[in-house]
C-alpha cells in the first residue's frame, strides 16, 4: 500500500510536543522527511528519538526571522524543496482584560501571528508548486472564551491568512488550509489547567472529552495529503464540536 506523503519533504514549526509531535509522527510514518522546528533542544531531540530516523530538528523560534532563515537553509541545504509546510508553533496565556499588559500582547501577537506569516514566507522559495501548507488556528478565533482576548485576536489572524495566501498563491497551486482545535490534552494544557479548569473545558464539548494530540494530527495529514486535493482555503476544527453548536 502507498504511503500517503511517500518521498516528500515536510517542515513542522513546533514539532517538538503536542500537536506538533503527533502531526511529525504521522507525516514520518506516511513516508515524509520531517523537519521540526522548537525552542528547547531537550525536547527537540527527544522528540527526533520519537519520530525516527527521516527527522532532523532545527532549535529555532518562529518570531525571530534570523532563526527562521536558519531553519529553512538546513532544509534548503539538506533536501532543497519543502512540500508540505506546517506552521504550527505557538502560545497561548489567559489574562483576564484589564490585566493584560504590553509584555503578553507582544509575545504571542510575535510567535502566533508574525511567527507564522514570517514562517510561510521564509518557506516560500523552497515550497514545490502544488504543495500543501497547514496553519494551526483554534477554536478560540470563532468563540468569544473568557480571558482570552489576546489569544482569540492572535488565532483570528491566522484564520485570515488562510484565506490571503489561498488567493496570493493560487497561480502556483499551493493549497493553504487552517486546522482549528478544541481543547486537546496536551503538554501545554498541563501547564495552566488543573482538574478543574480541564473538567470546565470538557463541559463545553458536545462529545463530553478533551481531544488527542494525534486526533488532531490526522486532520492535518489529511490537509497534506492528497486526500484533500480540492480542499483549500478552510477552516479545519478539530474541536468536538465546541464551536459548531
Amino acid at each position: 500500500m502507498t504511503k500517503k506523503l511517500e518521498g516528500k519533504v515536510a517542515v513542522v514549526t513546533g514539532g517538538s510536543a503536542g500537536i506538533g509531535l503527533a502531526a511529525a509522527k504521522r507525516f514520518a510514518e506516511e513516508g515524509a522527511h520531517v523537519f521540526i522546528s522548537g525552542r528547547r533542544q531537550p525536547e527537540l531531540d527527544a522528540a527526533v528519538k520519537e519520530i525516527g530516523h527521516q527527522a532532523v530538528a532545527v532549535k529555532a523560534d518562529v518570531s525571530s526571522l534570523a532563526d527562521l532563515a536558519r531553519l529553512f537553509a538546513a532544509v534548503k541545504a539538506a533536501k532543497g524543496r519543502i512540500d508540505v509546510l506546517f506552521a504550527n508553533a505557538g502560545i497561548y496565556e489567559f489574562t483576564p482584560f484589564g490585566t493584560i499588559t504590553e509584555e503578553t500582547y507582544d509575545k504571542m501577537f510575535d510567535i502566533n501571528v508574525k511567527g507564522t506569516l514570517f514562517t510561510v514566507q521564509q518557506a516560500l522559495p523552497l515550497i514545490s508548486n502544488g504543495g500543501s501548507i497547514i496553519l494551526t488556528g483554534s477554536v478560540v478565533g470563532s468563540k468569544g472564551f473568557e480571558a482570552a482576548s489576546i489569544y482569540s485576536a492572535t488565532k483570528a489572524a491566522v484564520r485570515s491568512f488562510a484565506r490571503t495566501l489561498t488567493t496570493d498563491l493560487k497561480a502556483r497551486k499551493i493549497r493553504v488550509n487552517l486546522v482549528s482545535p478544541g481543547p486537546i490534552q496536551t503538554p501545554g494544557l498541563d501547564v495552566f489547567a488543573s482538574d478543574d479548569v480541564k473538567n470546565a473545558l470538557k463541559s463545553g464539548v458536545p462529545l463530553d472529552r478533551l481531544g488527542t494530540a494525534d486526533e488532531v494530527a490526522k486532520a492535518v495529514l489529511f490537509l497534506a495529503s492528497d486526500d484533500s486535493s480540492y480542499v483549500a482555503g478552510v477552516e479545519l476544527f478539530v474541536d468536538g464540536g465546541t464551536a459548531q453548536v
